[in-house]
């Protein structure tokens, strides 16, 4: 089948589950895409929420197969416009897009054939789309929908608000007529009604999936020393493909450094680098020859790579939805994937003082509420998916088994002795240190600042020698947490006490707090536990190599030719002829024409013992 077939309505294109196994090669719809294609195929409007790696894009393509005319998708960033592309097209899909980099000849050629009905989706910036220019194209052209991709951006209520998808409501002025369907993972109720609202969708279909992805292990540590708490994860994590998100550039290019210097390869991204700097690390590890990149929030958006094992947060995110779409860049595939933050109650502290200093609005007030659920969400001592879900409006009873208050529940003590002796700590040193030296004096440590301070002396010196410096910070975060403990960050982030700490300091109230967990390890799924299938685990690294070798020579990402799950399916399948290779998850006519003969003999070869 190719993409010229693909180009025109035909039979081979008539029905939602014809096109899903012969283009695109799987065996089933994933929960909700089926009823979300059928609304567009009958050319009626749709949002369509859906959780990240969950297949809203077939939710529009598939459509787009089938209708008459052009399918316009509107896309935020070029790289995720040209990575759809190549993807569409490996499928023998004919797909195209429109942006800054390509030449005059090569964008008038796109229209060439858009004209003629040689192309089936286009995508294209929401800058281009609403141009005169382009809008006087699309009016000569027979229309099949118009899809809005990462429409959050949409709203000014969503985390990654943009002014050129705002004015997105003019297209549909422009082109009442037809079926526009908004696509994003992340959206609250005040987002989703902005969406609706901002876009004048007309009478839509509107699905509201899952925000889980039960494939994600959800764990904070307790930050300490986060360089070596990173490398100690990272030591577990060889040979898999990994984010780091950083809250700045500077830490971004401290961490990638540390990492070098201690044997892990990483690369750095961030918006201070060259624009051909940020491409040659993007294309790099979408193509597996970098493993680990170290990223402020600039990198993700254009990211759709499957194989993504783990997301490290090297500090919390400013809001649950940019924690949930960073930390759904690992597991696309299905596969077992973790997303690790460390976690440090300073770290909102700071983030809270850096929004007090913004313009008062409604835009601050939105971004409070949302710091403020990100902090309940990092405090939380019940299971972590459930608080996650609870924010965007999705209910469970039952904990997930899969996060790390879940396998290692917290445990708690009588503190009372602790918080006594760490809130007169504070009141001897006049309340005028932070945490580091409050817990040096009360370990009774001997250095100069100390003894010139003359709190050597004070009765309070050396009461807490008999746990570690770690116990501690964790002790007197838990009291700050616990609104016993104020961290003054306009001075240095000294601790003062509060109204809360006297009835303690007194005698006359007890407290509670969790054990400090001093392991800053993380339980992490093993790398050869990928699946629950019994794959055959040596064909399956042939299988990557063949992978890489022949996506080298095509110039394009090993996932485009064929993903991890569809390798992992092969090594469990055994696949010996054509029909059972159509058998296998993500293989389509199309690369069942162009790669099948390649893998049947790296697999014939294993089964014989010559490979």
């Amino acid at each position: 089948m190719t993409a010229t077939l693909l180009a025109e309505q035909s039979d081979l294109t008539s029905h939602p589950q014809h096109v899903l196994r012969e283009v695109f090669g799987y065996q089933t719809f994933r929960v909700g895409q089926q009823e979300v294609i059928e609304a567009a195929v009958a050319g009626q409007d749709s949002l369509v929420i859906m959780p990240t790696g969950g297949g809203k894009s077939l939710c529009y393509q598939i459509p787009a197969l089938i209708r008459d005319g052009v399918t316009v998708v509107i896309s935020p960033l070029i790289s995720l416009m040209k990575d759809q592309v190549d993807q569409l097209k490996a499928n023998g899909v004919a797909a195209e897009c429109v942006n800054s980099t390509l030449s005059r000849e090569a964008l008038q050629s796109i229209y060439q054939r858009m004209h003629a009905g040689h192309i089936k989706l286009l995508y294209v910036s929401p800058e281009r789309v609403l141009t005169s220019d382009f809008i006087e194209r699309l009016n000569h052209l027979p229309i099949a929908m118009i899809a809005v991709d990462e429409a959050h951006c949409i709203s000014q209520w969503g985390h990654d608000f943009r002014r050129e998808y705002a004015a997105l409501g003019q297209l549909k002025q422009q082109f009442p007529h037809i079926p526009f369907m908004a696509l994003t993972a992340t959206a609250d109720d005040a987002t989703r009604g902005d969406i609706l609202h901002r876009l004048q969708l007309n009478e839509p279909h509107i699905y509201l999936g899952s925000f889980d992805r039960p494939n994600i292990r959800y764990s904070l540590v307790e930050k300490h020393k986060p360089v070596s708490q990173v490398i100690r994860y990272l030591e577990t994590k060889k040979g898999l493909c990994g984010i780091i998100y950083c809250g700045s550039r500077k830490k971004v290019e401290m961490l990638t450094e540390k990492l070098c210097n201690n044997r892990i390869r990483a690369a750095s991204y961030h918006a201070g680098m060259e624009a051909d700097e940020r491409a040659y690390v993007q294309e790099a590890f979408q193509r597996d020859d970098i493993q680990i990149v170290v990223a402020t929030v600039a990198f993700g958006m254009g990211i759709n790579k499957p194989n993504v094992r783990f997301v490290v947060h090297f500090d919390i995110p400013r809001n649950i939805e940019s924690y949930y779409q960073e930390t759904g860049r690992a597991g696309r595939d299905g596969l077992p994937a973790e997303a690790m933050m460390l976690y440090d109650p300073a770290d909102i502290i700071w983030l809270r003082r850096m929004l007090d200093e913004k313009e008062e609005g409604p835009q601050k007030q939105v971004e409070s509420h949302k710091l403020t659920a990100m902090s309940h969400f990092a405090e939380a001592q019940t299971c972590r998916r459930q608080v996650l879900l609870n924010y965007f409006g999705e209910y469970r009873d039952k904990p997930c088994g899969n996060c790390d208050i879940c396998l290692d529940p917290p445990k708690h003590f009588d503190a009372t002795e602790q918080a006594r002796k760490a809130l007169s700590c504070v009141y001897r040193v006049n309340q005028s240190f932070g945490i580091g030296y409050v817990v040096e004096v009360l370990r009774g440590m001997q250095n100069i600042r100390i003894r010139e301070n003359g709190h050597d002396k004070l009765s309070t010196y050396g009461l807490g020698r008999d746990h570690s410096h770690d116990y501690w910070v964790s002790i007197f975060r838990q009291l700050i947490h616990k609104g016993l403990l104020h961290q003054n960050i306009t001075r240095n982030s000294t601790l003062q006490l509060t109204e809360e700490a006297r009835p303690v300091l007194r005698g006359d109230k007890a407290i509670e707090l969790a054990v400090p967990r001093l392991d800053t390890a993380v339980r992490t799924v093993k790398a050869d536990k990928l699946s629950s299938k019994n794959y055959d685990k040596k064909l399956f690294a042939k299988l990557r190599k063949l992978r890489k070798s022949i996506a080298d020579e095509e110039g394009l990402p090993p996932y485009v030719v064929f993903s991890d799950a569809t390798l992992i399916d092969m090594a469990d399948i055994l696949p010996t002829s054509y029909g059972e290779m159509l058998a296998v998850n993500g293989v389509g006519q199309r690369k069942l024409e162009k790669y099948a003969d390649l893998f049947l003999d790296a697999i014939q070869e294993h089964l014989t013992g010559h490979g």
